[in-house]
């Protein structure tokens, strides 16, 4: 016993020698393109997010932490120019449907990106390529209002990116690098416009924190119309920060980082030496029977022998609704045409399917006797949608 104490002194010191090293090393810089607005690293969005109210003074910044869809069809923003800036986007059908119906209605929406994903590259014939036998490559406005001959240079790489193919006949060059490859161009769609920036990096920590930087992001920037509301997208870049479990907050952390390996190292102290102790026998339980099944069949029979069909079908309908209020978040509370293009939207199930499973449940609903068949066709409706929805 006293050897094991030896060996346990000695290795909390050399512990507390490692953390004592740890804590006072000079910490490196993390160059992880983030593009976050909690991140105050090079590659982070920080500084971005808190200056906006300088570029739109009369603007409420809201943040947002979920997709374009659900920003734009259920939280309903209006007159709000949305701003998104990632290293890649990739949009749901979903999504680029709402919107481009955001933008028709008079909106500006902002993406500074390095890759736009398939489906803006399959609607507007957006692709990225980057410059790599180069190295820095300035970039500069080609409006004569802009000075286009003044370039911005701005190191690590952030011009690198262009605009290897795009609509030319719908769209606009608003900026380009010194090649006179687009990295900056607007598409607009009914009262409002789409811009596309191709060097998401020049809007970054590093960037900004250079003069020439700071002007470039301001220019660009200028372009959105002044709106009482700026929607700040954090989705692409941090995801639904309410899916974050403790334990990456705790990671995240340095300081609670140690706090954890130290509770961890301690614990396995704790286990080495109770683990000499001498235990009693622990009693064999045998496991309680699963009885599921049998009960399953005795409420099947009693069901079989009442024959009340339409209580069982409209119990199926109550689980189907309380299945999509509780998975998919949708209102059934009025089952209209708009509920069922959520539902097929949601679900991607068939827009006939969705018809006929919501007008027959309106059907079932108004019957007092339902015949068998009736209930087996409710049945091949919602298993037809289970199956579907996968």
């Amino acid at each position: 016993m006293k050897s094991l104490k030896v060996y346990l002194i000695i290795a909390g010191l050399l512990l507390a020698a490692y953390i004592i090293a740890q804590l006072n090393r000079p910490k490196t810089t993390n160059w992880v393109e983030t593009f976050s607005s909690k991140e105050k690293t090079p590659f982070g969005t920080y500084i971005l997010f808190n200056r906006l109210k300088d570029l739109f003074p009369n603007a409420r910044i809201i943040p947002y932490h979920q997709p374009v869809y659900n920003v734009i069809a259920e939280d309903s923003i209006k007159e709000a120019s949305y701003i998104i800036v990632c290293g890649d986007i990739e949009l749901s059908k979903s999504d680029y449907k709402q919107l481009i119906k955001y933008i028709e209605r008079g909106n500006d929406v902002f993406i500074a990106a390095e890759y736009f994903g398939k489906l803006l590259d399959k609607n507007l014939s957006v692709k990225t390529d980057f410059k790599y036998n180069r190295g820095n490559i300035p970039v500069n406005f080609v409006s004569p209002y802009l000075n286009p001959k003044k370039h911005f240079g701005i190191n690590k790489w952030a011009g690198n990116y262009y605009f290897s193919k795009f609509d030319t006949l719908n769209s606009v060059v608003l900026g380009e690098n010194i090649d006179h490859k687009a990295n900056f161009i607007r598409y607009t769609f009914g009262k409002g416009s789409l811009y596309l920036a191709a060097n998401p990096k020049l809007f970054t920590n590093y960037s900004l924190l250079k003069p020439q930087g700071a002007e470039y992001a301001a220019t660009a920037l200028s372009y959105l119309k002044s709106t009482p509301q700026i929607a700040w997208d954090e989705y692409y870049t941090q995801g639904n920060t309410g899916d974050e479990s403790p334990m990456r907050v705790f990671l995240r952390n340095p300081t609670l980082q140690w706090a954890y390996y130290i509770a961890i190292f301690s614990l396995l102290i704790f286990v080495l030496f109770e683990i000499k102790r001498r235990q009693r026998i622990i009693p064999v339980i045998e496991p309680l029977s699963n009885s599921t099944l049998e009960f399953v069949n005795v409420v099947g029979q009693v069901y079989y022998e009442k024959r009340n069909n339409a209580n069982i079908a409209h119990k199926k309908i109550l689980y189907l609704l309380e299945h999509l209020r509780d998975d998919y978040q949708l209102k059934t509370n009025k089952l209209d045409n708009e509920f069922i293009e959520k539902l097929s939207s949601k679900l991607g199930i068939e827009s006939m399917l969705a018809y006929e499973l919501v007008d027959y449940i309106k059907y079932i609903g108004n019957q007092q006797q339902v015949t068998d068949s009736e209930l087996i066709e409710l049945n091949k409706l919602i298993e037809k949608l289970y199956i579907q929805s996968r």
